[in-house]
């Protein structure tokens, strides 16, 4: 893939200034309110997953709208509280099975992997959470499901269901609620930018080749897919292009990490065809707190992949010794 978007120096200057709903912060706090009154307690079971040195758990928590929402939570055994990663899955895949994610917990974290509800029939070994609710008309995939109005977005959904994993996490056993850590890649990535914005206290964000940010330049940018599920809808439904992109202003990455404030590690590839180099700076460099961003200069949306994980880790491991009551103290 040849390189497409702006020059490297162009990218750290790049702050477009995006089409904001006057009502987007009274859309969320409604929308995370509505949730919350419709809480359950988590049902949490343990797992004989034939995994040595590890806590294996098959959580159900309630998410948008009370609906149930699975995760894996995975421990290193053990005493004490820990510091918690909860991360998020990319597009079209689901949370799979507990073993397949270890790096987080061996590395001495608590681990919650959060299943995207309706998703996981792509690629991966699958996903747990149906999304029980309809939609007009949409082309094939998720982008354009009940995008006719923002209240029936399915990212309304998913943003939601991530802001309740966090409410849900806090109270499992061994979880330190005061050093949660949210990260994710591709539509991942996305997510934690949300959440990151809707939950005030978190300890560190670690967006990886964020996708859902800066839809007016990333749509029509690309012919890769999930972006261009949007334009195939709008090839068909030419008279709604002034909604669609209404729709897509409430759940735009960008908007959303200019309310952001925990420290926040992003990556970027530069060869991206799936989400535009431009799109992610356009979310790092509009951060509302603190944020560094890794660039892979000759990397598509694989980004940094294992070499990525060592970078977050250890940059994490400095943030949650400078938050340890001893230090802090």
């Amino acid at each position: 893939m040849p390189r497409f978007d702006l020059s490297i120096e162009e990218l750290r200057a790049y702050r477009p200034t995006l089409s904001e709903p006057a009502d987007f912060d009274e859309f969320w706090t409604s929308t995370i309110a509505e949730a919350r009154a419709l809480d359950w307690a988590p049902r949490i079971q343990r797992v004989d997953s034939l995994l040595s040195s590890f806590d294996v758990f098959d959580v159900e928590f309630a998410g948008h709208g009370g609906d149930p929402i699975k995760g894996w939570f995975v421990l290193p055994e053990g005493e004490g509280d820990l510091p918690v990663v909860v991360e998020f899955i990319g597009y079209g895949g689901g949370r799979g099975l507990p073993h397949e994610r270890l790096a987080w917990s061996a590395a001495g974290y608590a681990h919650f992997l959060v299943d995207t509800r309706g998703q996981g029939g792509e690629w991966g070994a699958g996903g747990g959470t149906p999304d029980p609710v309809g939609s007009g008309p949409a082309v094939p995939g998720f982008m354009t499901r009940g995008i006719d109005d923002p209240s029936s977005y399915y990212y309304r959904r998913v943003f939601t269901d991530a802001v309740r994993a966090i409410d849900a996490v806090r109270g499992f056993d061994r979880v330190d609620s005061s050093r949660i850590a949210v990260a994710g890649i591709s539509q991942g990535g996305g997510i934690a930018l949300a959440v990151a914005a809707l939950v005030d206290d978190l300890i560190a964000v670690m967006p990886d080749v964020p996708f859902l940010c800066h839809f007016e330049r990333a749509v029509g940018m690309t012919n890769t897919s999930p972006y261009y599920e949007i334009v195939r809808y709008l090839s068909v439904h030419r008279e709604l292009v002034e909604q669609t992109f209404h729709t897509l202003s409430y759940f735009d990455g960008v908007t959303f990490a200019k309310r952001a404030t925990a420290p926040a590690l992003f990556s970027v590839a530069l060869l991206d065809p799936v989400c535009p180099p431009s799109t992610v700076f356009a979310a790092h460099n509009n951060y509302g707190g603190k944020a560094n961003i890794e660039v892979y200069p000759f990397n598509e949306h694989e980004g940094g992949l294992a070499l990525q994980w060592t970078r977050q880790a250890a940059w994490l491991a400095d943030l949650v010794r400078e938050s340890s009551p001893a230090i802090a103290g």
